[in-house]
C-alpha cells in the first residue's frame, strides 16, 4: 500500500499537508493522533484509516459529529484518489496531485471519465448508476448560510515593489486562466438551470482549491514554506 496524503483544504489546519503517513492512521483532535487538527467540533479521535485487502478503508470512530466522504455521511468506506474527507470544520483532500491524475487517467482508460459529471451544489453520489457520477445541487439551506460569511473581495495591496507586484499580477493570472479553462468548458443547461462539469474538472477545481490553501497558510505563516 502507498504512503498516505491529506491535504487540508479548509479548517483551522487550511493548507497544512500531511505525507508520507503509513496505514493505520487515526485522525482527531488530541495528542497520539497521526495527524491531529485544531478544531473542536472533531473528536478526540475522530476516524481511523486502515489497509484491508489491498484497500484503504475509512472507519468513523463512533465521532460525536459524524464524517462524510464527497458529501455523504458515512461510517465505513473504502476510499480513492481525489475523495474529499470532511470532519468537523475541517475538509480533507486524500492523495497527491500525481495519485489524483492517475486515477482519471484510469477512468478515462475505462471509458468512464468522458460520462462522469458533476453539477455545480451539494454533492450526492449516484449510488444506483453503478459509476463513478456525482451530482451536485444548489439551494440547501446550509449552503445559503455560509454564503454570508464570505467577506467581501479585498482590495490589492497598494506601493507594491515592481518585483511584488509582478509576482501578485502571475499568480492572479495563472489562477485565471486556470478558472476560465473549468468556466468554459461546463455545459449549461438553461431548463434545469444546471452547469454540468465532468469529474476530471472536479478534481482540478479541487487542486486549485488545495494551493490556494497553501498559499494562504504559506502568507499567514512564512516559515511553514520551509
Amino acid at each position: 500500500m502507498n504512503q498516505i496524503t491529506l491535504r487540508v483544504l479548509d479548517g483551522a489546519d487550511r493548507g497544512q499537508v500531511f505525507d508520507g503517513l503509513s496505514p493505520p492512521i487515526t485522525i482527531g483532535r488530541e495528542e497520539g493522533n497521526s495527524v491531529q487538527l485544531n478544531d473542536e467540533r472533531i473528536s478526540r479521535f475522530h476516524i481511523k484509516i486502515q489497509e484491508d485487502q489491498e484497500k484503504l478503508v475509512l472507519t468513523d470512530l463512533e465521532s460525536t459529529n459524524g464524517t462524510r466522504v464527497n458529501g455523504e455521511d458515512t461510517h465505513l468506506r473504502i476510499l480513492r484518489y481525489g475523495d474529499v474527507i470532511s470532519v468537523g470544520r475541517s475538509v480533507l483532500l486524500y492523495g497527491t496531485r500525481d495519485q489524483i491524475a492517475g486515477r482519471l487517467e484510469e477512468l478515462r482508460n475505462d471509458g468512464l471519465s468522458g460520462s462522469d459529471q458533476l453539477c455545480t451544489g451539494e454533492l450526492v453520489e449516484r449510488a444506483d448508476s453503478g459509476s463513478l457520477s456525482f451530482e451536485l445541487r444548489l439551494g440547501s439551506s446550509e449552503d445559503l448560510q455560509s454564503t454570508l460569511h464570505i467577506p467581501l473581495p479585498p482590495e490589492l495591496p497598494s506601493e507594491l515593489s515592481a518585483g511584488q507586484a509582478a509576482q501578485v499580477s502571475e499568480l492572479l493570472e495563472y489562477l485565471h486562466l486556470r478558472t476560465r479553462q473549468l468556466v468554459q468548458s461546463g455545459v449549461v443547461n438553461d431548463k434545469d438551470e444546471r452547469v454540468t462539469i465532468s469529474l476530471a474538472q472536479w478534481q482540478d477545481i479541487l487542486d486549485i482549491q488545495s494551493q490556494l490553501a497553501e498559499y494562504l497558510r504559506m502568507v499567514g505563516d512564512p516559515g511553514s514554506k520551509d
